[in-house]
C-alpha cells in the first residue's frame, strides 16, 4: 500500500559518515537491499533514523507506518552494526501506550515484569506470541466472511467483532479458544517437565502466585 510520507531531510551532521567514509546520501539508494526486500534503517549517534532506501532521515512515525504496511526492515547501528529492530519497536509501543488509549493496564504490565528472570520467561513468552499469532488469524478470518459477503471491513462493519454474543463471533472464536486451551496445556506440560528436572517434583509457585 503507497504510503505518503513527508519530505525528508537529507542533511547529513559531520559526525555521521556512512561505512565507507561517504555521507549517507552519497551511498546508492537500496544498495543494502539489493539481495531482497528488507529494508535497512541505520541509527546514528544522535538518535536520527536513516532509511538507506531513500537516502533520507525518516521518524519513528515512518517507521511505524512500515509496520502497519507489513514492510520488512531492520534497524542497525550505523557504527556497530547492532540489530537495534526491538529497541525502536518498543519505543513505537511506548508511545503508542503514552498516548491516550493504552493497550496493556498496569496490572498487565506488572505481570509481564514479574516473568523476566523467571524460570518460565521463555515459556511465557512463547505462549503469548503464539495466542498474539491465533488472535491475528480470527481477525483475518472475520475479514474474509465480511469480504464475502460484500461488506467492506470498515469501522461499522468490525463493530459486531466486538461483540462475544453475535452467533457469527462465537463460531469464528470456536477454533480460537480451543487453540489457545492447547496453548495453556501444553505451556503446563512444559512447565511440569522442567520442575520435575529442577526440583524433582512439582513446583507450587509462579509468577504473582501464592505459593512463590
Amino acid at each position: 500500500m503507497a504510503t505518503t510520507r513527508k519530505a525528508r531531510s537529507t542533511a547529513r551532521p559531520d559526525d555521521e559518515p556512512g561505512e565507507d567514509g561517504l555521507p549517507p546520501e552519497a551511498e546508492a539508494p537500496g544498495a543494502e537491499t539489493a539481495a531482497g526486500d528488507l529494508r535497512v534503517l541505520k541509527k546514528y549517534p544522535n538518535r536520527r533514523l536513516y532509511d538507506t532506501r531513500v537516502s533520507g532521515y525518516i521518524t519513528l512515525a515512518d517507521v511505524k507506518q512500515m509496520v502497519l504496511d507489513h514492510e520488512r526492515f531492520v534497524v542497525r547501528d550505523a557504527k556497530t552494526g547492532e540489530d537495534l529492530t526491538r529497541s525502536i519497536l518498543l519505543q513505537i509501543i511506548l508511545e503508542e501506550e503514552s498516548g491516550g488509549l493504552p493497550m496493556f493496564s498496569e496490572q498487565m504490565l506488572a505481570q509481564v515484569i514479574r516473568y523476566y528472570g523467571h524460570t518460565m520467561q521463555g515459556l511465557m513468552g512463547s505462549y503469548l506470541e503464539q495466542t498474539m499469532q491465533s488472535f491475528v488469524e480470527l481477525q483475518n478470518r472475520f475479514a474474509e466472511q465480511l469480504r464475502s459477503g460484500g461488506q467492506p471491513p470498515g469501522a461499522e462493519a468490525w463493530a459486531p467483532f466486538m461483540n462475544l454474543q453475535n452467533p457469527l463471533v462465537q463460531q469464528l472464536m470456536g477454533p480460537y479458544m480451543d487453540s489457545s486451551k492447547t496453548l495453556f496445556q501444553q505451556m503446563q506440560e512444559q512447565m511440569q517437565k522442567q520442575t520435575e528436572t529442577l526440583f524433582g517434583g512439582r513446583f507450587p509457585g509462579a509468577p504473582g502466585g501464592s505459593g512463590r
